[in-house]
């Protein structure tokens, strides 16, 4: 848990004072990603320190492209050093990859790979049953609040819209997997 405890660290360095809601929501990511633990094994603590990490590309002091999915990522691997798995992680959740494609950095998004399939459908689980004050959530609940919140002519408006049937299929592909273990374990 020794990285559990340092992406926490510098997680709520980074978002608690400055961005207080974003830190809220990222806890409950962080808290969602603890219940998955079963499921993803040896990964979990990969994924928790993940969690907590998600939105650090918000924060100031990460802001580069303005994407921040990137900007975490790349803040975590150039700043802080992390593992390139994390870094992953971090790139590539929830709807990354058409936010990546519509502002023109794909290929800044690929430096950041590979995407690990299940730990990407775990991220953006954990991602969209997270309200942005970090409250429990339906995910198509929670697509419908950020569409809402942007708008139709932002970016994150248009990927979201984009995206939304493989957020749910991620979604769904974890809810399986979850109740697949559960079954095992009873």
């Amino acid at each position: 848990m020794q990285l559990v405890k340092w992406a926490h660290d510098l997680s709520e360095s980074l978002l608690s004072e400055s961005l207080p809601r974003r830190w809220a929501h990222s806890q409950r990511v962080y808290s969602q990603a603890l219940s998955l633990a079963p499921v993803l094994g040896e990964d979990a603590e990969l994924l928790a320190a993940a969690a907590i990490a998600h939105d650090i590309g918000y924060a100031r002091a990460a802001v580069d492209t303005g994407q921040h999915m990137i900007d975490g990522a790349r803040y975590l691997r150039d700043v802080a050093g992390a593992d390139p798995r994390l870094c992953s992680i971090v790139a590539f959740h929830t709807s990354s990859s058409w936010e990546a494609s519509e502002l023109g950095l794909d290929d800044a998004l690929n430096e950041l790979g590979p995407a690990e399939p299940e730990l990407v459908d775990a991220i953006t689980y954990c991602d969209l049953t997270s309200s942005p004050v970090g409250a429990l959530v339906d995910p198509a609940e929670r697509l419908a609040e950020v569409l809402e919140r942007y708008g139709p002519e932002h970016v994150v408006f248009r990927a979201v819209s984009a995206a939304r049937p493989e957020l749910m299929a991620r979604v769904a592909r974890v809810r399986q997997r979850s109740e697949a273990v559960a079954a095992e374990l009873s």
